[in-house]
C-alpha cells in the first residue's frame, strides 16, 4: 500500500520538473529574443553588456562589436525569424554546470534567405541571458 501512495507523489513531482522547465524555456526564449533585437538593430555594444558573464569573459565588447558588425552587416535586414527547437540542459561541453536552453532558430536576411541561428541562454546571476550566438547558412553542409 505504502508503493501505492508513492506513486501519485513521484508524478506529482515530475509534473512538477516539467512544469518548471517549461517555464525555463519561455523566460530564456523571450530573454534570448529580446537579445536578438539589439543585434538585429546593429546595437552590438547593448547586446554585450546584456549578455552572460561567460559570453563577456570569452572576447571584449571591442572584439563582440567588431565581429558582429563584420558579420551581420553584410546580411542586411532581417525579414524574418522562426524558433525551430528550444532544448532545456543544465550541462553542455565545455560549460560550468547549469541551467541552459540551446535555442535554434531559421532566420531570412535581406541578402541572405536562408539561415540558421543558434543562442544559448543560461540562468547567470537570476535572469537568463545568451552566452553564446553562432550564424550560418541554412545550406552549410553542417545543417
Amino acid at each position: 500500500m505504502k508503493f501505492l501512495k508513492s506513486i501519485p507523489l513521484f508524478f506529482l513531482l515530475a509534473g512538477t520538473a516539467v512544469a518548471e522547465e517549461s517555464e525555463a524555456v519561455q523566460l530564456a526564449e523571450e530573454a534570448t529574443q529580446s537579445w536578438l533585437t539589439l543585434v538585429d538593430a546593429g546595437n552590438y555594444a547593448e547586446s554585450w553588456r546584456e549578455a552572460a558573464a561567460i559570453f563577456k569573459q570569452q572576447l571584449t565588447e571591442r572584439e563582440w562589436v567588431d565581429t558582429a558588425s563584420a558579420v551581420r552587416t553584410p546580411f542586411g535586414s532581417l525579414a524574418s525569424r522562426q524558433l525551430q527547437s528550444a532544448e532545456y540542459s543544465t550541462t553542455l561541453p565545455g560549460a560550468p554546470e547549469g541551467e541552459y536552453v540551446v535555442l535554434t532558430f531559421e532566420a531570412e536576411y535581406e541578402h541572405m534567405p536562408s539561415a540558421i541561428e543558434t543562442a544559448t541562454a543560461m540562468m547567470d546571476e537570476g535572469e537568463w541571458r545568451v552566452a553564446g550566438y553562432y550564424i550560418r547558412p541554412a545550406t552549410d553542409p553542417g545543417s
